[in-house]
């Protein structure tokens, strides 16, 4: 029987979110691809030290630990040539992660191949792969350096989700941006019983609530929080909308401006996704963070 990813979470990750490859890309990008082969081949069997995503990546591939058939699935795409590629999964080896596919597209753009993979997250470091995974309707995110000392919750995966134009459409943060809080909050409160649109990270979501309802009441799995800037009388919107998805989580923190690095912290979050830069950058000091771009043709790239 042929093997489906569609029934399962299908996580994409590049090389250099899952392993910390930025030496190797500085002499890309200083000495083109020629130099960067010839360093790749000569340390072909040095192991890689763990980037960014890979405490994600591996508490997301324990899940398959609980189940009689896996239901994560974890692919490195990479612009790497297959060549210079081998040194990505015999790193991955070493580490006995447990990621079998791989897509190495020698320089090309690699979006086409995410959809072909039925691809649920696609996670990288390069802003232009990103952009052009979101432009094409794919959950995707900019991954920040993560803090040094970041110690991730071995007992359940632990996710945290902006609202607006991540969970939610980017409708209520253009009013908020160009009309005031004022109308932000009368709008939110006029609409409070209409379901909010779904964003680009609201499927991942929805999927990720699935796999919670199969926790059993003594093994917890997942944990979601919302931590928005949001606060009431806006927060019932968002709660109710998740109810009308049939969407549980865990925890909420309507913040109303405050910053999110402290919350987050003591949530100790394995990803944090916002769309904001400040608000990535302040996280990622203390939870590895990853921003959510805009669609290339949104007017929120106006107030960036």
């Amino acid at each position: 029987m042929a093997y489906d990813l569609k029934n399962k979470l299908v996580i994409a990750i590049s090389s250099r979110a899952l392993f910390n490859l930025e030496n190797e890309n500085d002499i890309f990008e200083k000495k083109g691809i020629e130099e960067y082969s010839k360093y790749q081949l000569e340390h072909e069997d040095d192991l890689l030290e763990k980037g960014s995503a890979f405490p994600l990546v591996e508490a997301l591939l324990r899940l398959n630990e609980k189940f009689e058939d896996p239901i994560v699935e974890v692919i490195i795409i990479s612009r790497n040539s297959p060549e210079t590629g081998l040194r990505i999964f015999n790193s991955i080896n070493a580490y006995e992660i447990d990621i079998k596919r791989g897509a190495f597209t020698g320089g090309e753009q690699i979006t086409r191949y995410l959809k072909a993979f039925d691809v649920d997250l696609f996670l990288s470091k390069n802003e232009e792969d990103v952009q052009q995974a979101i432009d094409s309707g794919i959950a995707s995110a900019l991954i920040y350096e993560p803090p040094d000392d970041f110690d991730p919750n071995k007992q359940e995966i632990r996710i945290a989700f902006d609202a607006d134009a991540v969970i939610f459409s980017e409708e209520s943060e253009k009013i908020f941006k160009e009309q005031g809080l004022d109308a932000f909050i009368e709008n939110e409160k006029k609409n409070v019983n209409k379901p909010l649109p779904e964003g680009p990270f609201s499927k991942l979501l929805k999927t990720l609530s699935l796999i919670k309802e199969k926790e059993n009441s003594n093994e917890k799995l997942i944990r979601i929080a919302i931590v928005t800037a949001r606060n009431s009388p806006a927060h019932k919107r968002v709660i109710l909308t998740l109810r009308a998805w049939g969407v549980k989580v865990d925890e909420a923190f309507f913040l109303g401006g405050l910053p999110k690095d402290q919350v987050l912290k003591a949530f100790n979050a394995h990803i944090f996704f916002d769309d904001q830069d400040t608000h990535v950058k302040l996280a990622s000091g203390k939870v590895p963070s990853a921003r959510v771009l805009y669609k290339s043709d949104s007017e929120l790239y106006k107030y960036k």
